[in-house]
C-alpha cells in the first residue's frame, strides 16, 4: 500500500507541474496578444516567481526515474509486435489488421478506424473551408491542412529519413516512407493475403475484389479505383503532359514513364534474366520475358481456349471475336483493330521509317524489327530449342520452331481443312481460295498474292540484284539463286542417284530427278488434267489457259509467259551471246554452252532418236518434236488464224503465220539492220551474207 501511495503521490506531484506550465504558456500568449498592456511590477513579480519554480520543476523532472522518462508499453501487438502503453491504444492498432471500422459517415457510408478521422472527415459534407491560403487562395477545413500545404509555396520539408536523408513535408509521408527500408507491410488483405506498407494501397486492392470503382471521369464516364489514377486518366483529355525529359524534351503524363525513358538515354538494364543473362529496363519486361523459358501463359481467351503470355495480347487477341476494327486508314480506307497498327500501317503510305541502326544505318518502320536486325551484329540468339539446340533471335521464331518437333498445326483453314503452324502462312493460302491478289506491280500491273512477291518481283524491272556470290562476283535477283549457284564452286557432288548414278549438288534436285525414273508427276492441272513433276511447270502451263504473258518486252511489245522466254527473246534485239560454248562436240568441233544440248546434238552423228511414235513408229531425236508430230494423227488443229481461218496443229506455226498478215518481223540483223519473220531466217542470213 506505501509503494502504490508512493507512486500516487510522485504522479499528483507531475500533475500539478503540468498544470503550472499549462497556466504559465496561457499567460505569455495573452500578454502577446496585447502588446499595448504593459504588464505592471506585481506581474513581473509573480512571472518570476513562475519562472524560479520551473526551474525547480526542471530539477525536480530531472531526478524522476528513468521508467517515469520513457513509459513502459505492455499491451503488444500479436500481428506485427509493436507495442503500447493502453489496452485502448492496442485495440485502435488492431483494427489495422482485422479491416474493422467502427466509425460510419451518415451522409456517404464511409467508415472509419477513428472517431477522430471521421469528425475530420465530416467537414467535407459542411462545405465551409475557412482557412485560405493567402498565396494562391486555396481554402481548407481545417487550420492543419493549410499549415501542410503552405509548406508546398516554401519548400519546408521539416521530416527527414534518418537511412537516406530524404526529406518529407508531412511526418505520415515520412513513416509510411520508412517502411521501405524496414520492409514493414502491416496492412493485410483478408481476401488474398496480400500485404501493402500503406492503408490507402490495401483500400484500393481491396477494390479489386469488390469491383467497386468510385471515381469516374466526367468526359468519358470511364471507371477507376484509385482517385490517382482517375487524375492521370484526365491527361488524356486535357492533353497534358507534365514531365519532361531534360535531355530530349520529351514529355510525359506520368513520372514513371519518364524514369522509364530516362533508361534508353543512359542504356540502364537493371532487370537481368538468370536463365539466359538478357537484360530489360522495365521489371514488368522481365516478368513477360521469364514466361519463354517457362512456356507459362497465363492469359486464356473464353471464347477460343487460346492462352497468350502478355494480357495486352490477350486484349488484343479479344477484337477478333468481336470483328470491330475502329481504326480506319484516311488514305486506303483499310481498318485496324488497334490504333497502334494504323499508326504503323500509315507508315507505309508515308514510308516513314524512325528507327534507325546506328551500326549500319538501316532504317525500320517498327522498333521491334529493329530490335531483331540489332541482333544480327551481335550475333546473339538467346532462345534455345531443348529438343533439337538451335538457336533463335526471337522466342516468336522459337515457338513456331518448336511445332517441328511437337507437329503442331493449330491454324485451320477454313475452306478444305489444310493445317498450317503459322498464322501467315494461312493467310497467304486462303487467297488461294479467294484469288485475292491485293499487291500490283505500278509497273506493268501484275498482282501477287505477298508483298514478298511483289518485292521480289519488282527487280524485273530495276534490274536489282541484291545477292552477290563471293567466289565469281556474279549477281542474282533471287537468294535462292545465288545459293543455287554458289554449288557450282563446289567440286564434290554428294547426292547420287542409285538408278543412274548420275551425282547432284542439291538433295532436292537429287528427288526431282527420281521422279523421271518413277514416272511420278503430283501436279495435276485443273483444267486439262495434265501432269508435272514439279510445281513451277504446272504453274508454267496454267497460263497456257489462262493466256496470261506477264513479261513484255520493252523493245517489240512481245509479250512471253515466263521471264526465262523474255530473257532469250531480248538477245534477238541485242545481239547478246553470254554463254561461252564450254561443251564441245568431239565429232565435228561445234560448242555449246549446256551439256544436255550437247546431248541432243550428238544424237545427229549417232542417229539415235529415241522419242517413237505409238501411231505410226516413227522416230524423233528431240521429245518436243515428238509431241508436235502427234498432233497430225489427231486431224486436231486447234490454233485457228483469225484473218483467214487457217488452222494449225501447233501454236507457234499460227504465230510465225499472223505475221504474214501483220508484216511484223522481230528478228533483225545487228550487221545491217534488215529485219525478218522467223529466227531461222535470220541466223541463215548471217551465216551466208556476214
Amino acid at each position: 500500500m506505501k509503494r502504490r501511495n508512493g507512486r500516487f503521490t510522485e504522479k499528483t506531484e507531475q500533475r500539478k507541474t503540468l498544470s503550472r506550465k499549462a497556466k504559465e504558456k496561457h499567460f505569455l500568449r495573452s500578454s502577446q496578444r496585447e502588446p499595448n498592456k504593459k504588464p505592471n511590477q506585481s506581474q513581473k513579480k509573480q512571472t518570476g516567481t513562475k519562472r524560479n519554480r520551473q526551474k525547480q520543476d526542471v530539477r525536480y523532472d530531472a531526478g524522476v526515474s528513468k521508467a517515469a522518462n520513457e513509459p513502459e508499453r505492455p499491451f503488444l501487438c500479436t500481428v506485427c509486435g509493436k507495442g503500447f502503453g493502453k489496452s485502448s491504444s492496442l485495440n485502435i492498432h488492431n483494427r489495422i489488421h482485422t479491416g474493422v471500422k467502427p466509425y460510419p459517415c451518415t451522409e456517404c457510408g464511409k467508415s472509419f478506424r477513428h472517431s477522430s478521422y471521421l469528425m475530420a472527415h465530416q467537414l467535407i459534407h459542411s462545405a465551409d473551408k475557412a482557412y485560405s491560403c493567402s498565396t494562391c487562395g486555396k481554402s481548407f477545413r481545417q487550420l492543419s491542412g493549410l499549415r501542410v500545404h503552405q509548406r508546398v509555396h516554401t519548400g519546408v520539408k521539416p521530416y527527414t529519413c534518418e537511412d537516406c536523408g530524404k526529406s518529407f513535408s508531412t511526418s505520415s509521408s515520412l513513416t509510411a516512407h520508412q517502411r521501405i527500408h524496414t520492409g514493414e507491410k502491416p496492412f493485410l488483405c483478408t481476401e488474398c493475403g496480400k500485404s501493402f506498407s500503406q492503408s490507402g494501397h490495401l483500400a484500393v486492392h481491396q477494390r479489386i475484389h469488390t469491383g467497386q470503382k468510385p471515381h469516374k471521369c466526367k468526359d468519358c464516364g470511364k471507371a477507376f479505383r484509385g482517385s490517382s489514377s482517375l487524375a492521370v486518366h484526365k491527361r488524356v483529355h486535357t492533353g497534358e503532359k507534365p514531365y519532361t525529359c531534360n535531355l530530349c524534351g520529351k514529355t510525359f503524363s506520368r513520372l514513371s514513364e519518364l524514369h522509364i525513358h530516362h533508361r534508353i538515354h543512359t542504356q540502364e538494364k537493371p532487370y537481368a534474366c538468370t536463365e539466359c543473362e538478357q537484360a530489360f529496363s522495365q521489371a514488368s519486361h522481365l516478368i513477360t520475358h521469364k514466361r519463354t523459358h517457362s512456356g507459362e501463359k497465363p492469359y486464356g481467351c473464353k471464347e477460343c481456349g487460346k492462352s497468350f503470355s502478355q494480357s495486352s495480347n490477350l486484349a488484343k487477341h479479344q477484337l477478333i471475336h468481336k470483328g470491330d476494327k475502329p481504326y480506319v486508314c484516311t488514305v486506303c480506307g483499310k481498318s485496324f483493330l488497334h490504333s497502334s497498327f494504323l499508326a504503323q500501317h500509315q507508315r507505309t503510305h508515308t514510308g516513314e521509317k524512325p528507327y534507325t541502326c546506328k551500326e549500319c544505318g538501316k532504317s525500320f518502320r517498327r522498333s521491334t524489327h529493329l530490335s531483331t536486325h540489332i541482333s544480327i551484329h551481335t550475333g546473339e540468339k538467346p532462345y534455345k530449342c531443348t529438343e533439337c539446340g538451335k538457336c533463335f533471335r526471337q522466342s516468336a521464331y522459337l515457338v513456331t520452331h518448336q511445332r517441328i518437333h511437337t507437329g503442331e498445326k493449330p491454324y485451320t483453314c477454313s475452306k478444305c481443312g489444310r493445317g498450317f503452324s503459322m498464322s501467315s502462312d494461312l493467310r497467304k493460302h486462303e487467297r488461294i481460295h479467294t484469288t485475292d491478289k491485293p499487291y500490283a506491280c505500278p509497273a506493268c500491273g501484275k498482282s501477287f498474292r505477298q508483298a514478298q512477291t511483289l518485292k521480289t518481283h519488282q527487280r524485273i524491272h530495276t534490274e536489282e540484284k541484291p545477292f552477290t556470290c563471293s567466289v565469281c562476283g556474279l549477281s542474282f535477283r533471287w537468294s535462292c539463286s545465288l545459293s543455287a549457284h554458289q554449288k557450282v564452286h563446289q567440286t564434290e557432288k554428294q547426292n547420287s542417284c542409285s538408278q543412274c548414278g548420275k551425282t547432284f549438288r542439291a538433295m532436292s534436285t537429287l528427288m526431282l530427278h527420281k521422279r523421271i525414273h518413277s514416272g511420278e508427276k503430283p501436279y495435276t492441272c485443273s483444267e486439262c488434267g495434265k501432269h508435272f513433276r514439279q510445281a513451277s511447270h504446272l504453274s508454267m502451263h496454267r497460263r497456257i489457259h489462262s493466256d496470261e504473258k506477264p513479261y513484255p518486252c520493252h523493245t517489240c511489245t512481245k509479250t512471253f509467259r515466263s521471264s526465262s522466254a523474255l530473257l532469250q527473246h531480248e538477245r534477238t534485239h541485242t545481239g547478246e551471246r553470254p554463254y561461252t560454248n564450254t561443251h564441245i562436240c568431239d565429232v565435228c568441233g561445234n560448242g555449246f554452252r549446256l551439256s544436255s544440248l550437247l546431248t541432243l546434238h550428238k544424237r545427229i552423228h549417232t542417229g539415235k532418236k529415241p522419242h517413237t511414235c505409238n501411231e505410226c513408229g516413227k522416230s524423233f531425236r528431240i521429245k518436243s518434236y515428238l509431241k508436235i508430230h502427234q498432233a497430225i494423227h489427231t486431224d486436231e488443229k486447234q490454233h485457228k488464224c483469225s484473218e483467214c481461218e487457217k488452222a494449225f496443229h501447233v501454236k507457234s506455226n499460227l504465230l510465225r503465220h499472223t505475221r504474214i498478215h501483220t508484216g511484223e518481223k522481230p528478228y533483225a540483223c545487228s550487221e545491217c539492220k534488215k529485219s525478218f519473220s522467223r529466227l531461222s531466217t535470220l541466223f541463215e542470213h548471217q551465216k551466208k551474207t556476214h
